[in-house]
Order: structure tokens, then sequence, then C-alpha cells
């Protein structure tokens, strides 16, 4: 199995120049509304969508570029979280509270200029695997 994302923007253009400015992306092909996305573990597929639109197959909602919650985000991990951000932040993102710091590792969290909410992790030692289990 091969993990697909897919990430609904109202703008094309500005949306393939923050992920390659913020997360290092690059573009691979372009067709009919739709950009892919190389440079990470999964391929990542930017789907061009007007705000407004219904989605889902029954239409009960619409969608939105502002600012929204969603229980599915992007975790993306990184080397070098202080460069990461930066760049991110360069870029467009909007960072939501304070880089935190476990024993897993670092994370910052962020908003995309879409309204979607993703991560930059950076881990040390074994990663979740320093979580004690119960």
């Amino acid at each position: 199995m091969r993990l697909i994302l897919n990430i609904d923007v109202e703008d094309q253009a500005r949306a393939e120049a923050f992920y390659t400015a913020a997360l290092g992306l690059h573009v691979g092909r372009r067709w009919d509304g739709m950009t892919e996305l190389l440079g990470a573990e999964a391929l990542i597929y930017l789907l061009q969508k007007d705000g407004g639109t219904p989605i889902g197959p029954d239409g009960g909602d619409t969608r939105r570029y502002d600012r929204h919650w969603t229980p599915v985000h992007i975790d993306l991990a990184v080397d070098d979280l202080d460069a990461a951000v930066t760049r991110a932040l360069a870029a467009g993102a909007v960072q939501e509270g304070e880089l935190r710091e476990a024993n897993w590792g670092r994370i910052a969290m962020f908003a995309d200029p879409f309204g979607h909410g993703f991560c930059l992790l950076q881990f040390k030692g074994r990663g979740y695997d320093e979580i004690p289990h119960a």
C-alpha cells in the first residue's frame, strides 16, 4: 500500500509556491487542476477546488479556506527543525503556539495559507519509541 495525500487549495499557483518554498518539495507533473509535489515519502497532490464548492458525495458541507480544524492533518519529520520553521514562516505559514519539546523530540505547529494545519517534527533518540508504553 502506498500513501497519497491530496490537499484542496483555492489558488494553484500560490499553493505551489508555498509548498515548494515552505517544505522544500518540488513540482512533478501538472494536469487538469492538479499539481504533483515530489520530495516526500508519500505522493502529494494539490487539487484546485474553489471555496464554497460541495465536499463529499452528499454535498452536506462546503470547502472553506480560512483556518479550520480537521482531525486529519500532515506531520512532516525533518532533520533540522529550526531551519524548517524558518523556511515555513518565510513562505507564509502561520505558527500556532510555541515550539514544544518532549522526550521523543520537538514539534512546531502551523497553518498553511489555505487554512490547513500541519506540524513539523524533529525526532531525537528513538523518536516515538521514547514514549513509555502502558
